[in-house]
């Protein structure tokens, strides 16, 4: 199985099924695609028909879209808790992710990730700060109601679509609750996320269009 993905600093899509990957300990090969080159396009669409990363490859299987990798995993590993065993919650934790999926756009486009920079202060727009509002609401009522530490209380997919908010969150610090400010903190301690920076960190491309906020 091999899960192509692009900059770890950079591609919070990419981020999503590899934590979940990682986290349950599926074996995969990572094939890195680097974003901003001229071939960039083309190397991916090897791998992903829609010409993005995600794409996972498995045997005569290609999925695309980092939620769809999400659900086919879910369906291949049954045994794995990678959704909720109770029906209600596991329906709780699809509708969490696809608003993940779906929306935030204001989020995304002035909060991207950058897992290397500090972009304290910055990006937080009317429409940002709304965004911000319903993540942390969305949050808190998961907590409450499963009892934490992550949203379902064992980490699932819908906590690995929200990682990269929480490394958005890192960067650009934006004022958070408390318990939104500690789920991030417990998410941010979990050994697959620690490798994910690591690596990220560890990365010396540079996409320069991403690396400066005014």
């Amino acid at each position: 199985m091999k899960l192509v993905i692009a900059n770890k600093n950079y591609s919070s899509w990419s981020m999503r099924p590899w934590l979940v990957l990682k986290h349950f300990g599926i074996p995969f090969e990572e094939v890195r695609v680097l974003l901003d080159r001229p071939d960039s396009h083309d190397n991916i669409v090897r791998y992903s028909p829609s010409g993005r990363v995600p794409g996972l490859i498995d045997g005569d299987v290609t999925v695309w879209d980092s939620l769809a990798i999400c659900e086919y995993l879910a369906e291949k590993y049954p045994a794995l808790p990678l959704w909720p065993r109770d029906t209600v919650a596991r329906a709780h934790a699809r509708s969490v992710s696809a608003e993940m999926h779906s929306g935030f756009g204001e989020l995304r486009t002035h909060m991207w990730m950058n897992i290397r920079a500090d972009f304290a202060g910055k990006g937080l727009t009317p429409g940002v700060a709304a965004d911000i509002e319903r993540i942390v609401a969305l949050w808190e009522d998961c907590l409450t109601r499963y009892r934490g530490p992550f949203l379902f209380g064992e980490f699932t997919i819908a906590d690995a679509m929200y990682a990269p908010v929480v490394m958005r969150f890192n960067t650009y610090r934006p004022p958070l609750s408390a318990a939104a400010q500690a789920y991030g903190e417990h998410l941010d301690q979990l050994p697959a996320v620690q490798d994910w920076v690591r690596a990220a960190r560890q990365e010396t491309e540079a996409i320069s269009k991403y690396d400066s906020h005014s």
